[in-house]
């Protein structure tokens, strides 16, 4: 929809829901598909391969591992970069009007 940058890793696509209906002598919990959707400009074509990021960034088991989340760092570049290219500018507000209570 072009609403922003998406950064990351494409989603993993799963929009067949599940719901835990059954349990089982040993406590485990049997699931089934069960709820499905379907969209206007896409159909049922939405199940199985997920959204596609504007840039792919991994976050690999170390990165993890220390703490770092390469796809924030990602996003903060992205944004500064983009904040000196169309720098923020406050409106120039002029003489303000008096409002005095009537007498």
């Amino acid at each position: 929809m072009k609403l922003g940058t998406l950064i990351g890793k494409r989603t993993w696509g799963g929009v067949i829901g599940i719901w835990p209906r059954h349990r089982l002598v040993d406590g485990s919990v049997l699931t089934q598909p069960e709820f499905s959707f379907w969209f206007k400009d896409v159909g049922w074509g939405v199940e199985n391969y997920g959204t596609d990021p504007d840039i792919e960034v991994e976050i690999a088991p170390q990165d993890w591992a220390q703490g770092k989340d390469p796809q924030l760092e990602q996003g903060i570049s992205l944004i500064l970069q983009r904040l000196q290219e169309n720098p923020v500018k406050l409106p120039e507000f002029g003489a303000r009007p008096i409002l005095k209570l009537p007498e």
